[in-house]
């Protein structure tokens, strides 16, 4: 019987045995795949060795290069720094990169402690409101100051939204202790002290030629309680940011003394104690929860009469002195010694 051609397989699952010929007893192992590839209906994947770079299944090749990301290395071998790099080579580095520049940071934040001048000042009434109600004066006077009286009252109406338990009374106690530790502080020269008793509007007055000059002030007491006279609040940018000022009144008994830097006094006494009427403008930014009453400005009457001016002194030049040492040591002629003898025997005949 003639040996059949189906090829014998093996307990191999990749090889075949496939006789050499009919009449000889030999085989030879073949792959299996070549059997497999000859059938028409067998869907064939080619058998993954190891060695291709290539997937063996073709589909989804899209979605596996996105598994992947390429990482960009850096340059090792670009050592140059930044600092010393020029601001083209940066922009083309950063777009290269696909670094949007940083934005110019131009604004600045602002925050306003305190008013650049007092609103509505308050104006004293000539002769501190002595004047009789009979006369003409009087009576525009006194319809003046109830016109102020009411938008005072309002006033205190909005301060009141910020400051529930402000009182006018307790307040212009307060506003004295207030005026007494900026003197006081003065006297010190402690800047840090000033900053918290008074605005930076009247931060140069308050300190102005007092840094070579000796002061002494003593508070003896008030004549009169202090009042508080106007009362005026206004916002500022938006609605909310509100400050207020309050005018305060004080009739008080003070010691002033001023010595310039040698030791000379210039202006007051350490002895005599005089009466002083002051109107004192207090400013507290009251939509700052961390605001504080601060003094502001200070009001001065015209009827109030002027005070006397400082004596200033000055250092002499060399050449002056010189100029008064030679005359001063110069002999006197004859003339001049013969004046004196003249003038008494003239006196002595009359």
């Amino acid at each position: 019987m003639a040996a059949s051609r189906v090829p014998v397989i093996c307990r191999f699952s990749q090889f075949s045995v496939k006789p050499v010929c009919a009449a000889s007893s030999c085989h030879i192992l073949e792959p299996r795949t070549s059997y497999i590839c000859n059938d028409p209906n067998h869907k064939y994947f080619g058998t993954s060795t190891g060695l291709s770079g290539k997937h063996y299944n073709p589909k989804f090749k899209r979605d596996r290069k996105l598994k992947f990301i390429k990482i960009d290395y850096p340059n090792l071998n670009d050592n140059k720094d930044v600092d010393d790099m020029t601001q083209d080579e940066i922009r083309a580095k950063m777009k290269e990169r696909g670094i949007q520049p940083v934005r110019p940071w131009q604004e600045k934040p602002l925050f306003i402690s305190s008013t650049s001048d007092t609103f509505e000042a308050y104006v004293p009434p000539e002769g501190d409101g002595k004047i009789s109600v009979t006369t003409a004066a009087g009576a525009k006077q006194k319809l003046e100051l109830l016109g102020k009286k009411g938008k005072s009252m309002m006033a205190i109406r909005e301060l009141r939204q910020f400051e529930e338990n402000f009182e006018a009374n307790e307040f212009a106690e307060e506003a004295q202790q207030t005026y007494i530790d900026t003197h006081e502080a003065l006297i010190k020269l402690d800047e840090d002290r000033l900053h918290q008793l008074v605005t930076e509007r009247a931060y140069p007055g308050v300190v102005h030629e007092v840094k070579y000059k000796t002061l002494r002030w003593q508070f003896v007491k008030s004549l009169e309680p202090p009042r508080v006279v106007q009362v005026r609040c206004t916002n500022m940018i938006t609605k909310e940011n509100v400050f207020a000022q309050v005018t305060v009144r004080f009739h008080t008994q003070q010691i002033l003394a001023v010595y310039d830097r040698f030791g000379r006094l210039q202006y007051g006494s350490e002895v005599v104690a005089r009466d002083v009427l002051e109107y004192v403008v207090f400013e507290k930014h009251v939509a700052n929860t961390y605001g504080t009453w601060r003094i502001h400005d200070k009001i001065i009457p015209d009827w109030l009469p002027p005070r006397s001016a400082i004596h200033r002194t000055y250092r002499k030049e060399k050449e002056e002195e010189q100029q008064e040492e030679e005359e001063s040591a110069e002999p006197k002629s004859s003339e001049e010694l013969q004046k004196p003898a003249t003038e008494q025997t003239a006196a002595a005949t009359n």
